[in-house]
């Protein structure tokens, strides 16, 4: 596996192609709200397994100071293989990188104590982005 920070226009739509299937077609994530006003200002990170298939996606972009750490997803069939890990780690990197050294996103809650093991910390009480439960956490780096 390898994960590549988007630098083409193909890498861009392997990371749309992976949102699309997790989000908006696993999910139901309207799409005008899945590709958003931000998609142009983020750094984006797509995963490829080992035939050079995208398999995972991410994007960050700084708000603030603080690192917002957006969009992670990983297709079905290459979950708990350490596939999010590696988008994370990649991200972590570029924002530190970037002399940044907090950061932050907002999990659906299904998946705060994968977020957990990484270090982050829950810092919200629950709220509703596109109609899935999420919890605000925030990590420093």
């Amino acid at each position: 596996m390898n994960v590549k920070i988007v630098a083409t226009k193909e890498e861009r739509e392997d990371a749309y192609l992976v949102r699309t299937k997790v989000f908006i077609d696993e999910q139901n994530v309207p799409v005008e709200e899945e590709i958003d006003k931000h998609e142009h200002e983020s750094t984006h990170f797509v995963l490829y397994d080992d035939v050079h298939s995208p398999i995972g996606a991410g994007r960050f972009r700084i708000l603030d100071g603080i690192g917002k750490v957006e969009r992670i997803c990983v297709l079905s069939s290459a979950r708990q293989k350490g596939s999010g890990i590696r988008i994370m780690d990649a991200i972590q990197t570029f924002a530190a990188s970037r002399d940044i050294t907090r950061l932050k996103l907002n999990a659906q809650t299904h998946a705060i104590p994968f977020y957990e093991k990484l270090g982050y910390q829950t810092v919200s009480g629950e709220f509703l982005d596109a109609g899935i439960p999420h919890k605000t956490m925030i990590k420093e780096i």
